[in-house]
């Protein structure tokens, strides 16, 4: 599933949301590790149950490679096995390789995640924009050859990014150039919508600049990061779609993941409340933006 069929199912589900499936302990349900001694077990059971209950309420979901590389030997199994779950859904699959930092890194895992002999089974791929283009290159043949999407950060949510990001680089605040930057390897693989298959990540925190981007790189399609991190609002989001509700889709976590955690979802289990909460999360990013 490329850019281009990520949007074609979200027109059809009115629906924008990707789903972070995280790894931490904190995240999961004393009614998993109460019949879980395992971590791995454990969370594979909660997120292959999420998986099931949020069909149709979001269009994609992420993993990060790095958190599943921390569960050691089992990790990376568990991880497999819950992409392909995820795939088999119909979910649009995105992996989060945003530790990736050395070329000989990047050639080994772009081989490993979209190579032949893959057990990981994506559609797309984050990676950090700040490395430069030894990072960036040995994923681009396969955006060019298999309609495989590469999506680089640039503004990230976290509370300090600002302090380097939105530093000026002569007329330039240094986020903007970054997308400048990657702007420049997605004219080949434009699609039927008009985006590139290699896209970028920015922040649901900064509503001015994702207005700006929006603007400014009409054929980049967005990931619009963070929606539950402080600051961020669905109107932030909403800055980085299209009039036509185009071109962005929105990341999401543990707002949904851990919704069995707040009081309004007590009598649900986690899969209901997580459903719930999705549900919530896309009306409200609903008074803002239809996918046409």
């Amino acid at each position: 599933m490329s850019v281009d069929s990520l949007q074609t199912k979200m027109k059809k589900l009115n629906n924008t949301l990707m789903v972070t499936l995280s790894v931490e302990p904190e995240m999961l349900p004393p009614q998993v590790t109460e019949c879980r001694q395992d971590r791995c077990d454990a969370y594979e059971d909660f997120a292959s149950r999420l998986l099931i209950g949020l069909k149709g309420e979001a269009v994609a979901v992420r993993f990060s490679l790095m958190s599943f590389l921390l569960l050691e030997e089992n990790g990376m199994m568990v991880l497999s096995r819950l992409m392909k779950q995820a795939a088999a859904l119909g979910f649009y699959v995105l992996l989060d390789a945003y530790g990736i930092s050395s070329s000989l890194a990047a050639k080994h895992w772009a081989e490993r995640i979209w190579g032949e002999q893959s057990k990981l089974q994506c559609d797309g791929i984050l990676i950090s924009g700040y490395f430069g283009s030894e990072i960036i290159k040995p994923f681009l043949p396969y955006c060019e050859n298999q309609k495989k999407d590469l999506f680089v950060a640039v503004r990230s949510p976290n509370r300090s990014s600002s302090e380097i990001q939105d530093l000026l680089a002569g007329s330039r605040m240094v986020h903007t150039a970054a997308a400048d930057y990657v702007n420049r390897f997605g004219g080949s693989t434009v699609g039927k919508y008009g985006y590139s298959r290699i896209g970028i990540a920015a922040s649901a925190t900064a509503g001015d600049s994702l207005k700006m981007l929006r603007a400014k790189y009409p054929q980049l399609f967005m990931l619009i990061d963070g929606l539950d991190v402080s600051g961020a609002n669905a109107k932030n989001a909403s800055y980085g779609f299209s009039s036509l509700g185009h071109g962005a889709v929105v990341c999401v976590g543990s707002s949904i993941t851990c919704a069995w955690k707040e009081q309004e979802y007590e009598e649900m289990d986690f899969v209901q409340a997580a459903v719930e909460a999705a549900r919530k999360t896309q009306k409200k990013i609903n008074r803002y933006v239809t996918v046409l």
